[in-house]
């Protein structure tokens, strides 16, 4: 069987459309397909912030702990409110034993979210 390969200028995928790959090999346990597909993704956007999560949650899951809490950090620098970003930090660092660390990011993630909420809950006039 010959296969042929097109270059990829000639059939470009969008970044939604490897997200979406990702996301499918992520769920069917192909977690180190999901981390190249998340990749790829954000390569083609690189500000693609749920291919940023995708690729966190995937590398946790490949067991790239190290390189997930790196990402995590990066995503945390560039979206310092982020509450899926600190909870996601967080739970890489339990994953690494890295318990305080772990406490701090999930005690982060707990007041942004409550500023958020406060933030997007109507005042009474009394």
């Amino acid at each position: 069987m010959m296969f042929i390969v097109q270059p990829a200028s000639t059939n470009p995928r969008s970044a939604e459309d490897l997200y979406y790959d990702a996301i499918e090999r992520l769920a069917d346990g192909r977690a180190a397909e999901a981390v190249a597909l998340f990749r790829a993704a954000l390569a083609v956007n690189p500000d693609f912030l749920d291919a940023r999560h995708g690729l966190i949650r995937a590398l946790d899951t490949a067991g790239e702990i190290s390189e997930g809490i790196t990402t995590a950090l990066a995503l945390i620098v560039d979206e310092p409110d982020d509450v899926l970003a600190w909870t996601s930090l967080s739970i890489l660092y339990q994953h690494a034993g890295r318990v305080p660390e772990a406490e701090a990011a999930s005690a982060k993630a707990k007041i942004l979210g409550w500023k958020l909420e406060l933030k997007n809950t109507p005042r009474s006039s009394s």
